[in-house]
């Protein structure tokens, strides 16, 4: 191998601060012919879904409004509303498209930004044109980072509102109007969360691709880090953002967040499921006969209240569904830059 087709380690960044740095204007540019393909393709997407979710949510809100006017509420009639509306685009309820939006970005535009370069070896000429590896990292992905950030952010407003029947109150007629703002699945597509989720996904995809220096490897590890990251934080950790509520209360709202619910003896010492049925079985087991022998929930439960014992209901209020918004874009946003600086300290670090 002779001299002149030796592949030289790029220059560092100290190295290059004898050459006049590039206009960071001049990386906006870079960045959009780099990655048009990536980034013409998620903004198809976002728009196949605000289209979608537009068409669909101005029939949803019509029905709703038609079930909520309907009077006498007792009426065949009205009941039929109620069930229309219940049935109206039943495969969106449970929030599993949009959820694909934040995985979809990060898997395929986070993971391939380093990774690509790596793979194919034209970060060896990147890093060599007066820019320096940190400040190439970190434009490519603050550019990018930034643009799907905001274009989620759009998207979950629109999406914020075509979910708005499902959390309205005070309609007790419709079976879905007292669903929870916890509602796994439907948490962190409203408010501040899917752009928060969004940023986090790309970040986590970016340091992926760093890590690996692989396109294809680099896309499943920031899918397995992200669904991780996500079962862990809806499973373990969100319900603790604030200390839970505790009552003995029954009449609970539908749309408070019920944790645990634990009975307790005259003592208050928690007793089990099993040891309640046995209780009640031997207690007056026909008062409770329902239909095929399983007791009814309500008479049970004023029989073991008048016998002593006490149900402990540990929830969240539907009232601190927005503290947990800004609570979980903080810590996402802190976990974001944190990541996307993780990953730019790799590249200056990382020999050629």
């Amino acid at each position: 191998m002779t001299t002149l087709s030796m592949l030289a380690a790029p220059a560092s960044d100290e190295e290059q601060a004898s050459v006049a740095p590039l206009p960071w204007r001049q990386m906006v540019w870079v960045t959009w012919r780099q990655h048009r393909l990536a980034l013409s393709g998620v903004a198809t997407l976002l728009g196949v879904l605000a289209l979608g979710f537009s068409l669909a949510g101005v029939h949803l809100h019509h029905v709703y409004s038609a079930a909520i006017a309907c009077r006498p509420a007792s009426s065949f009639a009205c009941g039929e509303r109620v069930s229309s509306f219940n049935n109206t685009f039943s495969f969106l309820a449970n929030g599993v498209i949009p959820q694909a939006v934040p995985v979809l970005i990060g898997a395929f535009l986070g993971a391939p930004v380093i990774a690509r370069e790596f793979e194919t070896g034209t970060y060896r000429f990147a890093w060599t044109q007066g820019f320096g590896r940190r400040r190439w990292t970190l434009a490519k992905l603050v550019l990018l980072a930034a643009t799907v950030t905001a274009a989620t952010a759009a998207i979950s407003v629109l999406v914020s509102w075509y979910y708005g029947p499902y959390f309205a109150t005070g309609n007790q007629s419709l079976s879905l109007s007292e669903m929870s703002p916890f509602n796994p699945g439907l948490f962190d597509l409203r408010g501040v969360s899917l752009a928060a989720w969004t940023l986090t996904a790309f970040a986590v995809g970016a340091l992926a691709g760093t890590l690996v220096r692989r396109v294809v490897p680099a896309i499943a590890a920031s899918l397995a880090l992200y669904a991780g990251l996500a079962f862990g934080t809806g499973t373990f950790l969100r319900e603790h953002y604030l200390t839970p509520l505790v009552t003995s209360r029954l009449d609970l709202p539908g749309s408070a967040w019920v944790i645990n619910q634990q009975w307790l003896t005259r003592a208050g010492r928690p007793i089990s499921e099993t040891a309640l049925g046995q209780i009640l079985q031997q207690g007056a087991p026909a008062q409770f006969a329902g239909k095929g022998g399983v007791p009814k929930s309500l008479d049970a439960w004023q029989y073991l209240v008048r016998h002593g014992y006490t149900q402990l209901t540990t929830y969240q209020p539907a009232s601190r569904f927005w503290p947990f918004q800004w609570i979980e874009g903080g810590w996402l946003l802190a976990l974001s830059v944190l990541l996307i600086a993780t990953t730019a300290w790799l590249v200056r670090r990382r020999a050629a």
